[in-house]
């Protein structure tokens, strides 16, 4: 048995946890040490109950096995848009893979689809089902929570789109704050603790809905085809992104990434694109490029995710090292925010 230093009666847990400790729950320890933890444990476990009653969601301080741990506090779910105003750059294929992908790496993942072709719906295995997308949703007609549906896959729920999603660019238009509707409709569902992140796949313009989910959204990822006519539409998006965050409607709206989609290793132009937007975007840009392959354009014919269509494909292992390198990255802004 290791026993305790003999200098110093009185010291603080910085010393022994330094990360686990805040400036705030300083925990004195004294020659009965281990009885003040236990009552201080017990007084924490008192307040928390209290907090709970009160819907707070502080945090506190466990002792297991002689270790001092802290309990995460609660933490609001994140949200992701996946959007291009140029259709046909991989944005629904990258919105569906990269949701499954982060179920798979134990994330439990929300994907709501408001594209009214409903792509992702149908790249899931889902039907096109009327009264079951996001639309009454936002119009306040209906809760986003009741709109839910579990897929095929584990921890891998979807918010289904369809036809009248069409509708909603006009009827929005109309209504008051029409441009923060889905923000309202997201906060309890980020709130609830329900899932770790919320992927949104955006229609392929900056129309009422993309402006709703830059409105709502904390994180952007912008899928970019390996093609020169590609690039015209990122500095739209810029442009966009800056009058979101200077006009207050969402002024922590951040660039996650641009992901490079389409890539064909056996032409100049692809390399050529690919060095342009790194220079221009730097370490914006992801590392992992998503490749052009016949497996992945055969995948959502299948209502299949690339993982679970051709799990050993190079189109699969693109977007399972992607998947990893969004969260590491997620989880770097998240700890600096």
């Amino acid at each position: 048995m290791i026993s305790p230093p003999k200098r110093s009666a009185n010291f603080s847990a910085r010393a022994l946890f330094p990360t686990a400790v805040g400036p705030a729950m300083m925990i004195r320890f004294s020659r009965s040490g281990l009885e003040d933890l236990m009552n201080h444990e017990e007084h924490e476990e008192r307040e928390e109950g209290k907090k709970k009653q009160e819907g707070s969601s502080g945090s506190s301080f466990q002792l297991n096995f002689g270790i001092l741990r802290r309990t995460s506090s609660f933490v609001r779910t994140k949200v992701i848009a996946v959007a291009n105003q140029k259709g046909g750059v991989g944005k629904t294929t990258t919105s569906v893979n990269l949701a499954a992908c982060l179920a798979e790496l134990e994330q439990r993942v929300l994907l709501i689809d408001l594209d009214p072709q409903a792509n992702a719906t149908s790249g899931l295995g889902l039907e096109k089902t009327e009264g079951a997308s996001a639309y009454a949703a936002l119009l306040g007609e209906a809760t986003l929570g009741d709109k839910i549906k579990p897929t095929a896959y584990e921890r891998l729920s979807i918010v289904p789109s369809e036809l009248d999603m069409c509708g909603a660019e006009v009827e929005l238009s109309r209504v008051e704050n029409h441009l923060q509707r889905l923000k309202l409709a997201l906060d309890p569902v980020q709130e609830s603790g329900q899932f770790d992140v919320i992927v949104i796949d955006c229609p392929p313009a900056l129309g009422v809905l993309t402006l709703n989910v830059f409105t709502a959204a904390d994180y952007l990822i912008v899928p970019l085809q390996c093609e020169y006519y590609a690039l015209e539409g990122i500095s739209s998006i810029n442009r966009v992104i800056g009058q979101i965050r200077d006009s207050g409607l969402n002024p922590n709206l951040t660039l996650l990434g641009v992901v490079m989609t389409m890539f064909d290793g056996r032409t100049r132009l692809s390399q050529q694109v690919v060095g342009e937007v790194r220079q221009h975007f730097g370490e914006a840009v992801f590392d992992t490029v998503i490749p052009r392959t016949t497996r992945l354009a055969e995948a959502p014919s299948f209502g299949k995710p690339i993982i679970y269509y051709d799990k050993y494909s190079v189109g699969a292992s693109a977007y399972q090292v992607l998947a990893n390198e969004l969260l590491a990255r997620k989880q770097a802004l998240d700890k600096a925010a």
